[in-house]
């Protein structure tokens, strides 16, 4: 689970920690047929574009790779020992296929084990893997008994402040090569509630042969109607009997329940009797719609952003909607998307009347759905600054993209929710370190940062990469953006910046993507979209030599 953002106790914000969700601050836890042209009306058709493919011919095509796996583990030097499991494929409008593989060795998951074979129509295969350290261990039978290994992961969960902590199941046996030589391991998943009230999905993985305590990270990410934030909006609902429900079919079924102040459960749908939801205004009333206009609208907008500017239908590509949940317990200051549920849900703030459900909160929590079922960008590290910075950049991304008067595009995050109660966005893309503790640049020890803190060189990457260094106005909003070296950026433009990156996050990174190897997989993806020559690629590469990553 990931929330929109982290708590230092009562003094500024810090960063969440989470890979099963996302939330937008921390809680202190350490082959087919295209069936759609992937750019908008009017704009060219890149080669190395993703095409949207219908839900038959994307499953299909999953369907021929996985045929194919053994032959193709085989083909890039696997041991005999490991297999390939299909995630995802992305197919390109010049013939391209991107296939995305889990691994597993003698049976057991490898944790560090994704990679991605590219195969062009005309040329060489080629892999990008989370790690180049060969996967073998002496024996998988373990050491150490699962129950050492629980009572290990119960104790990390209880010591970062969770509360009702308990293990959502038995630990599994797993291969961890996410970090040095693989060995075999336990991965445990504690469940419960974190110390400000965030579902907890504390993941742990314990050594099964000496019991040391390898890693963890969290799997939470904590981020007609009158909307509070967006004005007057059209929703998609649909009519069942006499009553409206919050139900939008035309964008994979998402719907809109309420939670009543609840932390568990589906919730209750929403309804209405004439088909005009909401206020405008904030309430602190828990059946107040205007949170679940908001939180409809967003995803709508979110779901319509992913589609008409990557060609991709749904966070997991295959037509299907999420849904969202609103009135999140009581005074919840947060918004969490989590894997589990496949499901977002907000908080309705201090008062229970500043909900977390703006429009870039909405598309940064859901881009972290994106993130898992694409790269799987591991949430601790440099990985997890970077799946941070994903759901910052798609967020602004979805936002400029609604055009919405009440709320313009920015690259501000989270400036509608006021946060801070002084009416300062939570975080800035132009000069990170404006909110008091985020990174403008890369250095050696970002990775001991939290995650919302450590995604800074990243987001800043992207501004200079879209509007470039120096003094800009857009929309109304002055920014001055800096350089590490003092150089003068010159932007190519948001858009060009947006695919570049969402190219990059589908198709290059893997679940250990750092710093380096996202340089690495952007200059990939500008090559891939406009040519190694190109003016973009010359511009990636100033970008992250301007936030010190060279």
């Amino acid at each position: 689970m990931t929330p929109l953002y982290a708590r230092r106790r009562r003094t500024a914000l810090a960063a969440a920690t989470a890979v099963a969700a996302g939330a937008l601050f921390t809680t202190g836890l350490a082959a087919g047929t295209a069936t759609a042209d992937p750019a908008p009306a009017g704009k060219p058709v890149l080669g190395g574009a993703p095409v949207l493919l219908s839900a038959a011919a994307r499953t299909s095509l999953i369907q021929e790779q996985q045929a194919t796996a053994a032959e193709t583990a085989d083909a890039i030097g696997l041991g005999a020992r490991e297999k390939l499991i299909v995630k995802d494929v992305v197919k390109d409008v010049d013939g391209t296929v991107h296939t995305r593989y889990e691994r597993t060795y003698g049976g057991l998951p490898v944790l560090g084990g994704d990679l991605v074979v590219h195969e062009p129509a005309d040329g060489a295969r080629t892999v990008t893997k989370a790690v180049r350290t060969t996967v073998k261990v002496a024996s998988v039978t373990p050491k150490v008994a699962a129950g050492k290994a629980e009572t290990q992961a119960l104790a990390a969960a209880e010591k970062a402040g969770s509360e009702r902590t308990e293990a959502d199941s038995a630990p599994r046996k797993v291969i961890w090569a996410a970090e040095g030589t693989p060995v075999l391991a336990y991965e445990t998943v504690v469940g419960g509630l974190q110390e400000d009230g965030t579902p907890n999905e504390l993941h742990v993985i314990t050594d099964a042969t000496t019991g040391e305590k390898l890693h963890e990270w969290q799997a939470v990410h904590t981020g007609t109607g009158r909307s509070l934030y967006s004005g007057t909006v059209t929703l998609g609902t649909y009519k069942s009997g006499s009553a409206y429900q919050l139900y939008d079919t035309s964008r994979g079924g998402h719907k809109t329940y309420n939670l009543a102040r609840g932390t568990s459960g589906t919730g209750t749908l929403f309804t209405d009797a004439d088909d005009t939801w909401g206020t405008g205004t904030a309430s602190s009333s828990s059946s107040d719609q205007t949170a679940a206009v908001d939180a409809a609208y967003g995803a709508q907008i979110t779901w319509d952003f992913y589609k008409n500017t990557f060609g991709r239908s749904g966070i997991r590509n295959d037509g299907k909607a999420a849904y969202s949940r609103v009135h999140y317990g009581s005074n919840y200051v947060n918004a969490f998307w989590q894997d589990s549920c496949f499901c977002m849900t907000y908080g309705d703030g201090s008062g229970n009347t500043h909900p977390l459900t703006s429009l870039d909160v909405a598309g940064h929590e859901m881009s972290h759905g994106v993130t898992s079922v694409t790269a799987g960008l591991r949430y601790s590290g440099e990985s997890g600054g970077l799946n941070e910075a994903t759901s910052d950049i798609f967020g602004a991304g979805a936002e400029f993209y609604a055009n919405n008067s009440s709320d313009a595009g920015d690259y501000l995050i989270g400036e509608k929710i006021d946060i801070n109660g002084n009416g300062t966005p939570l975080r800035y893309m132009d000069k990170p370190s404006k909110d008091g503790a985020s990174k403008d640049y890369w250095s050696s020890s970002l990775g001991s940062v939290d995650v919302h803190y450590s995604s800074g060189p990243a987001n800043h990457f992207f501004y200079l990469l879209a509007e470039g260094s120096g003094s800009k106005t857009v929309n109304g909003v002055s920014y001055n953006s800096p350089t590490y070296d003092g150089s003068t950026v010159t932007g190519i433009g948001r858009a060009k910046a947006l695919q570049i990156w969402y190219k990059a996050l589908t198709t290059y990174f893997t679940s250990t993507t750092n710093y380096k190897a996202a340089r690495t997989g952007t200059l990939n993806a500008a090559s891939a979209l406009y040519g190694a020559s190109s003016a973009e690629y010359k511009a990636v590469d100033a970008a992250w030599k301007a936030v010190n990553v060279s």
